[in-house]
């Protein structure tokens, strides 16, 4: 009995039915086949994802292990699977791939789903069908550009990965690669600038928000489109929940929870934007372009507590110099309507930012009493007559107008100004300083850099004053013009004449040269001591005169002066070289280390991403306690091996002038840089800097600006009450730049105050009085608490009794009798003089 006929029909329909479906799959295997052969040579080799380096910022910190800055183009903090908590992975499952640790690498269903909405559309392309996987390979190897052939590639890739690398593996490259938004690479540092914390300090909700972000990041993340982002977290919850993730009550307490992201960039936490460059060029110099990618982190010498009190320091005393010329005016004027509010305030300033702690705002009412003035946070503040009694009007660099008496004299409605508080809390009226100034401050021992203060704001000017400034020194370089005569036979108590002098004008035919003290006043003859202390031009014009403008000139180079700035005649007595503070204060550095010249580096150590040190500076010390050992085995007299009795170009026996193997250059600003083989981190043997000065006459020297100090120019540096503090005060013509250079044994630091346009400082503006309050504030912070420290007497020094006014010994009942340092040797030639003086009785001076 046969088959009814429906059912042979149905068994050859079964038939047909699996020789199309083997045919089908023998075609879609080929298809397969061939797409894969078609696309082999373009698929990437994805081995390298085995040892993947995330692009990484520099992050650059001070000697005591603070962020100083971060520089690089993204943000990104590697972290590793095992140190993501599992409600952000399961948020990131839940959103971007639920099967993710159950798929080969690619969802067939999913994408024959985007392949049905291709069709749907219309033959456009279309987001979606692409696994956690896929997105690697895209974000790893492809471009972004929607192609079929990139498609197919990314599959064939997709499944490559899947095959050299776990799943976890997978996932942690896609938990480190990804763009969330805002310049955020990565869960990570996306948790770090969104909501401030690190993973394991996130909330459920806050897990669901930056799973939320993978899709669209630019347009949907916690601080953009927050309608969106809140509906995109909830879904993301509730497939959490879905997926049983999280229990019903974490569910309803996240969707209930509020979206409080806020913008959280790394915390600064020391202020040295100008030394930040400094680190930037140099390690881009000398490591290339990986240096802002590699996770590099560069330990710097600065001290975050010495630097801070830099900043003060110099912010502080341009704002006093500031105020004693006067108000300026409003930074700006808006015109507000009668019923302006707050949009409007806010509208008005908007580019306005806080300079310096000077915060903008709009002044919105003014009476003779007090003026309101609305800041940029919304708060308005009130500003009475006291506020604003500095405010005379300006009226050129030495003069101001009469201080005010009523507070609308000073400000109007609309006007934009700067306010700041003071260290009660008080608000006050402010302005930005039109002067700059620059600290710069090392080491005597090595060199190194533990503050650096370019100007008043990195944000207004990057102009680095510190190390890139060439401005005229003044009377802060007589100490060196002085240490060349005190190795040339001159001493302490060698008399020259303070009086006029006139002298041939080569830049001016015919003209004379006719230099002035500062005083516009002539003492006569009077010792090399009071000279110094004084600060007297004339005495310097013709000491210099009669030790030789050559030998000076090489002489000063000792100090690390390049020869073509300092000038070839006599105004370089008056300290017309070109030099930078960092300069000064590393020449004044050989006076307080013992007479080595040490150079100023700033970077100490750098370590990869992994911390392993690839360099480590080894600078050129002072070792003053290998001096101290020297000393204590010479005899008494002048030492053979004393700079005092060399050639100027000669250094000091043992050192060397050739630089380390493996050490670092000097730039142009005598600042150190990177050596080439900068990734070299093999160790140095220690390294000893060249001996430029004799201990003898760093002695003197020391000896004449601590008198400087006790009774001269610098004489308000008393108020800090320390014996060893030493150093010169420096002006030029105009008062255009105001110096104070100084030291003890621990810390040399220069500051400099003027215009970046050479402008006059104002009458009266001496290095006294712009410069030194600054060096006091800062040398006062860094210094308090710490024991005094200067170097000892050496010997071959004597101590004589000499006439003050001849400068010869003399006997102990002499009313003008006064002790004096002289080396050894010069004593019995003084002592000569002085017999033969009292013989003759002829000229008591000893006029040179």
């Amino acid at each position: 009995m046969g088959h009814p006929p429906h059912m042979r029909i149905l068994k050859r329909l079964l038939r047909w039915a699996l020789i199309l479906a083997f045919s089908g799959f023998l075609l879609a295997v080929l298809a397969v086949g061939v797409a894969y052969w078609l696309v082999a040579p373009r698929l990437p080799s994805v081995a390298v994802l085995k040892d993947y380096h995330m692009q990484v910022p520099l992050r650059v910190e001070s000697a005591d292990g603070k962020l100083i800055a971060s520089f690089g183009e993204t943000r990104r903090i590697p972290v590793t699977i095992a140190n993501v908590p599992d409600n952000l992975k399961h948020a990131v499952l839940s959103a971007e791939d639920a099967d993710f640790y159950h798929h080969p690498g690619v969802d067939w269903r999913g994408i024959v789903r985007a392949g049905w909405h291709v069709i749907l559309a219309g033959g456009d392309k279309v987001q979606g069908g692409s696994t956690i996987t896929q997105q690697v390979a895209r974000n790893f190897f492809l471009s972004p550009e929607k192609l079929y052939s990139r498609k197919l590639i990314e599959v064939f890739t997709a499944l490559r990965i899947e095959h050299e690398l776990s799943k976890d593996q997978i996932l942690e490259l896609y938990l480190n690669k990804m763009f969330l938004g805002h310049r955020s690479y990565g869960v990570a540092a996306a948790a770090s600038y969104y909501y401030g914390k690190t993973l394991d300090q996130l909330t459920i909700a806050q897990c669901a928000a930056i799973a939320s972000s993978f899709q669209l990041p630019s347009v949907v993340n916690p601080l953009n489109s927050p309608a969106r982002l809140l509906a995109r977290r909830n879904w993301v919850l509730s497939e959490m929940l879905r997926h049983r993730y999280i229990t019903d009550a974490q569910y309803k307490e996240a969707v209930a929870e509020p979206n409080d992201a806020a913008p959280h960039e790394a915390p600064i936490e020391v202020d040295a934007p100008y030394l930040a460059e400094m680190v930037r060029r140099q390690a881009l110099d000398r490591l290339g372009n990986d240096a802002l990618t590699e996770g590099y982190v560069v330990k710097t010498t600065i001290q975050s507590a010495r630097q801070q009190a830099a900043v003060e320091a110099v912010r502080t005393g341009l704002i006093a110099y500031d105020r004693r010329h006067g108000w300026r005016g409003p930074e700006a004027h808006q015109d507000l309507a009668a019923d302006a509010g707050a949009q409007d305030y806010v509208r008005a300033l908007a580019g306005y930012t806080d300079i310096s702690g000077l915060a903008p705002g709009l002044v919105i009412a003014s009476s003779t009493d007090a003026a309101t003035v609305f800041l940029a946070s919304g708060q308005s503040i009130r500003l009475d007559l006291p506020a604003v009694a500095w405010a005379r009007p300006y009226i050129s660099d030495s003069r101001t107008g009469p201080v005010p008496t009523r507070v609308d004299a000073v400000l109007k409605r609309g006007d934009i100004v700067r306010v700041s508080q003071d260290d009660k809390g008080a608000w006050q009226l402010a302005q930005i300083p039109a002067a700059q100034g620059a600290l710069a401050s090392i080491q005597p021992e090595d060199g190194a850099v533990e503050a650096l203060v370019g100007g008043f704001s990195f944000t207004r000017s990057k102009f680095n004053r510190a190390v890139m400034a060439a401005r005229q020194p003044g009377s802060s370089f007589k100490p060196y013009l002085y240490s060349a005569a005190f190795d040339h036979g001159f001493t302490p108590a060698s008399i020259i004449n303070d009086a006029p002098i006139a002298l041939p004008d080569p830049s001016r035919p015919g003209g004379l040269w006719t230099p002035n003290n500062d005083d516009d006043k002539f003492a006569g003859p009077m010792r090399l001591r009071e000279a110094l202390v004084q600060s007297k031009n004339l005495v310097s014009i013709r000491l210099l005169d009669a030790i030789g403008v050559r030998y000076a000139r090489e002489f000063v180079t000792r100090f690390g002066f390049p020869l073509d700035a300092l000038p070839a005649n006599l105004s370089m007595a008056l300290g017309t070289a070109s030099v930078s503070p960092m300069n000064m204060a590393r020449g004044y550095a050989v006076f307080a280390n013992g007479g080595y010249l040490v150079t100023p580096y700033f970077i100490s150590e750098i370590d990869d991403r992994s911390g392993k040190p690839v360099y480590i500076a080894n600078p050129a010390r002072a070792c003053r306690e290998c001096q101290e050992r020297l000393l204590e085995n010479t005899p008494p007299g002048p030492p053979p091996a004393d700079m005092s009795k060399r050639p100027a170009n000669r250094l000091a026996e043992g050192a060397s002038t050739a630089p380390p193997a493996g050490a670092a250059s000097v730039d142009d600003s005598g600042v150190e840089t990177l050596p080439a083989d900068a990734h070299g981190a093999g160790a140095h043997p220690p390294v000893l800097a060249p001996h430029v000065l004799g201990p003898r006459t760093d002695f003197l020297i020391t000896s004449l600006m601590k008198d400087v100090i006790l009774r001269g120019t610098g004489a308000a540096a008393k108020a800090l009450d320390r014996a060893d503090l030493a150093g010169k005060t420096g002006s030029t013509n105009d008062h255009r730049d105001a110096w104070f250079v100084g030291f003890n044994g621990a810390v040399s630091t220069a500051v400099w105050v003027g215009f970046d346009n050479y402008g006059s400082l104002g009458r009266g503006e001496f290095g006294a009085k712009a410069a030194l309050p600054i060096w006091m504030d800062y040398m006062g912070t860094v210094l308090k608490g710490t024991p005094l420290d200067s170097l000892p007497m050496p010997p071959g020094i004597a101590t004589v009794l000499i006439n003050r006014a001849s400068g010869l010994p003399t006997t102990p009942d002499d009313p003008d009798s006064m002790n004096e340092y002289f080396k050894v040797e010069d004593v019995d030639r003084l002592r000569s003089q002085a017999t033969q003086q009292q013989q003759e009785q002829q000229n008591p001076y000893n006029i040179f």
